[in-house]
């Protein structure tokens, strides 16, 4: 390839380049996906290590593995959101109980 070439090469690129319409970033005009609920993650986040485990596991254990591990994550996720709404409330009862036994022994001592 000659030189002259290249440079009618590179200049039909810069050609087209300068043709198309630019890049925007503005994502105002895309139609806005809706949210996910809780339990839509939660069964696309067990799906997902499902298929990881079944990938790297299914010759050694069996081709169940993926399901097993995806039912037993989901369980476990769920478990654990409810043990930590009770751990929140028990944990906001402590608190209070202890912010009010701190003030009113601190009213109690200056009287």
């Amino acid at each position: 390839m000659s030189p002259a070439d290249e440079k009618r090469n590179f200049q039909s690129v810069i050609d087209r380049m300068k043709s198309e319409p630019p890049i925007t970033l503005d994502f105002a005009s895309v139609g806005k996906r809706r949210e996910p609920t809780l339990d839509e993650a939660r069964a696309e986040l067990a799906s997902s290590i499902g298929q990881i485990a079944h990938m790297i596991f299914s010759k050694k254990y069996g081709p169940l593995v993926g399901t097993v591990t995806k039912t037993t994550i989901e369980t476990v996720l769920k478990n654990g959101e409810e043990n930590l709404y009770r751990a929140k409330g028990d944990t906001t009862l402590i608190i209070q109980e202890l912010v009010d036994r701190v003030f009113t022994s601190s009213k109690k001592s200056d009287q």
